[in-house]
């Protein structure tokens, strides 16, 4: 990162007030790191209207590994959609219930068709993705 640039900003009173309580709450150093932060995520978040931005993210599945067939179906999946998924863990939520967590890598748009395909297998009960642009 180059050299800071100060610059100021006007808010209204309760604008500010709002933010403060924001930066006390996520336990911020100042005004000036949380600034930061929401530029840098605005910046990520548009970046990502392009399907051919480069990302990465995480997608979450939650399904009872009792439903036949389905934890091999996920498997399959997985190993089809190579080189997007990069890695995976499978966690033992209770006695039925499983949450796979899987890393993925590549082009925006081909992170969330992939997050897609696995999130509407028949069986998955649950599916979130979590992408940002790199």
């Amino acid at each position: 990162m180059g050299n800071s640039v100060r610059f100021g900003v006007s808010l209204p009173e309760d604008l500010l007030e709002k933010f403060d309580g924001k930066i006390e709450r996520e336990m911020y150093a100042n005004r000036s790191e949380a600034v930061r932060d929401l530029i840098r995520e605005s910046l990520t978040e548009e970046r990502l209207e392009n399907p051919d931005a480069e990302a990465v993210g995480t997608l979450t599945l939650i399904y009872d590994h009792g439903k036949r067939g389905i934890s091999d179906k996920l498997t399959d999946l997985q190993h089809e959609e190579l080189p997007h998924v990069i890695s995976s863990m499978h966690v033992h939520l209770d006695e039925h219930n499983c949450m796979e967590v899987l890393a993925l890598r590549g082009k925006a748009g081909e992170i969330q068709e992939t997050a897609d395909r696995l999130s509407n297998t028949k069986g998955v009960e649950h599916g979130e993705l979590a992408i940002k642009a790199v």
